[in-house]
């Protein structure tokens, strides 16, 4: 399992794209621009109908995805088809995993219902990500209590599962999670919905001081959109943080002016620079222990 070696030597930036936003090639180009601006981990969102946590910047650009065409299978042809250097997460719904191995043999082989009843579960869907060289999963819908088959999947294809914990995730629910925590863990820096926000939430130290007991990389994610936020995440303890609102609105103004996918690339991967410097300056600014 690879995810943490992205954030053994310094704070990682991990930026989110919704896979095949607003189309195929262009969400391409944009997800490798990222990759080129600083990106140590790469979430991509596999688009579901029915998404929970996402603001409407998210929602609407798991709409777009949808529109363009994009499914499993295409998702999967997308990650064959990236040019990047970086691991590579999937962030997706359960609903569409755990169906995956039943839509496959009905499609494919014609299969009575009882076979195709016996595909069904996560372990074909992670087979084939893991075949594809997707590295680990983010599945908001699905509850520690019954993670347990994605997690044997996992295990067994060497895949990491990262679970999001909030602000208010505490007790044995939280022990559950971390029990069963890979790769790194998604810290939720705010209650409510994702979107970029103008300032850091101050929930997020007493998040990260709540985690201290785990030996696991944490990522920050929730309302980070500038260089200055993922410093001040970073000083505050956090190994890494996740921005996704704030890059997708760069995509979705782009394609509503109509400008060019050269032109949305550039203003990604500048973005990308000034978050990734930001964390290694959170970094350098975290309070040094005291010497005894």
């Amino acid at each position: 399992m690879g995810l943490e070696r992205a954030f053994a030597d310094e704070p990682a930036f991990v930026p989110y794209l919704a896979a095949g936003d607003p189309n195929y090639e262009d969400s391409l180009a944009y997800v490798e621009a990222l990759a080129e601006g600083g990106a140590d981990v790469i979430e991509l969102g596999l688009p579901f109908s029915e998404p929970i946590a996402e603001g409407k910047t998210i929602q609407d650009a798991i709409v777009r995805s949808l529109e363009s065409g994009m499914t499993p299978d295409r998702f999967f042809e997308f990650v064959e088809d990236l040019d990047v250097d970086v691991p590579l997460v999937c962030m997706t719904y359960y609903n569409l995993i755990y169906q995956y191995g039943g839509s496959e043999s009905r499609s494919d082989s014609g299969t009575a219902s009882g076979d195709t009843a016996s595909q069904e579960g996560p372990r074909p869907f992670v087979e084939k990500a893991a075949d594809v060289g997707i590295e680990g999963f983010v599945v908001p819908d699905l509850p520690a209590e019954e993670a347990g088959p994605l997690r044997e999947a996992c295990d067994e294809f060497g895949l990491d599962l990262v679970f999001i914990v909030a602000p208010t995730t505490r007790g044995e629910r939280l022990e559950r999670m971390m029990e069963q925590v890979s790769g790194y863990v998604y810290v939720q820096a705010r209650l409510g919905v994702t979107g970029a926000r103008d300032d850091v939430d101050d929930a997020t130290e007493d998040s990260l001081a709540r985690l201290s007991d785990w030996d696991v990389p944490k990522a920050v994610g929730f309302g980070i959109k500038t260089g200055d936020h993922a410093e001040e995440i970073v000083a505050s303890g956090a190994d890494g943080v996740i921005v996704g609102s704030a890059l997708v609105d760069i995509v979705a103004e782009g394609y509503e002016h109509g400008d060019p996918a050269g032109e949305i690339a550039d203003e990604l991967e500048q973005l990308a620079r000034e978050l990734k410097q930001g964390a290694l300056r959170g970094a350098q600014n975290r309070p040094q222990p005291e010497r005894t």
